[in-house]
């Protein structure tokens, strides 16, 4: 069975196979998969990757039927649906959700919940998750019903072309910076994270802060994506998340007090700008 679609109209001649990976996007991987499993097809004829194109050709790849993993667990978990179309699903996560199936987390998860709702409306897909959050972080979480889309979106998020706002509340004030250090394990933890100097770099840039009842919102955009990348900054700087126990925030939240607010990118398909956002969780407004 043949699985999802894309065409594209030829504007310079050259081989299909750099039309196929520069100018579609398709990696050297699902290229393979492509040959062996899919279809490439040049004005309705099945050519080889060999082939010289014309300008005016139009190229259609047709890539395998993907399949859920069988040992992931349907879940019947509803989800507040924030963007979908024939390619991409994004989804608002409640605080309290893993995001994947994990030792811990099995099978409740967010990743659980959308294969349920690939299984209501009928898709064939593995669940291919674009950005992970924390389980105690809300908002926006990006899928990919299918290899192609995931492999644009992950290269967008590489260079930065695919940007996420995330708000956070802290107890005082603090001043639009960025923060640039690096991030590694703590010492004796699995789950802590720590700033030293053998870490990963890390670049967190605080945009805005602004008075928010009796606490400060900040809105927060990462340029690198590290484990605990925002709470372990935030702490760093001397002033950590409300409710992150973890790291030294004040006990006056169930969780910590961050939210994945915006996400924003070109639609890989059609080049159009895409907009999402997740309203500021009830939780927050009562701290």
């Amino acid at each position: 069975m043949q699985g999802f679609t894309i065409r594209r109209v030829v504007e310079d001649t050259t081989p299909l196979r750099d039309f196929l990976m520069k100018d579609m996007g398709i990696s050297r991987k699902m290229l393979t998969l492509v040959k062996h499993e899919g279809k490439i097809e040049v004005n309705g004829i099945h050519r080889t990757v060999r082939h010289e194109l014309e300008r005016g050709d139009e190229v259609v790849v047709t890539f395998p039927n993907e399949s859920p993993s069988p040992h992931m667990t349907v879940s019947n978990r509803p989800i507040r649906i924030l963007y979908e179309d024939d390619s991409l699903l994004a989804v608002d996560k409640p605080a309290g959700i893993a995001t994947i199936p994990s030792r811990l987390h099995p099978t409740d998860t967010l990743a659980n919940a959308v294969l349920g709702h690939y299984a209501r409306i009928g898709l064939s897909s593995t669940v291919h998750v674009v950005n992970r959050l924390d389980r105690d972080t809300s908002g926006v979480v990006l899928f990919a019903k299918s290899g192609f889309i995931h492999h644009r979106l992950s290269e967008l998020q590489k260079t930065n072309r695919l940007t996420r706002t995330y708000v956070a509340l802290v107890e005082k004030e603090v001043s639009p910076q960025t923060i640039d250090a690096p991030i590694g394990r703590a010492e004796g933890s699995i789950m802590e994270r720590t700033v030293t100097e053998s870490g990963q770099h890390a670049v967190t840039h605080i945009l805005d802060c602004q008075n928010f009842n009796r606490d400060f919102l900040l809105t927060i955009r990462l340029e690198t994506g590290r484990t605990h990348q925002i709470r372990v900054h935030l702490r760093h700087i001397g002033h950590p998340l409300i409710g992150d126990s973890m790291y030294g925030g004040a006990n006056r939240m169930l969780r910590h007090a961050l939210h994945s607010a915006s996400a924003r990118f070109i639609h890989p398909l059609t080049d159009e700008e895409v907009s999402i956002e997740a309203p500021l969780p009830q939780d927050f407004r009562y701290t």
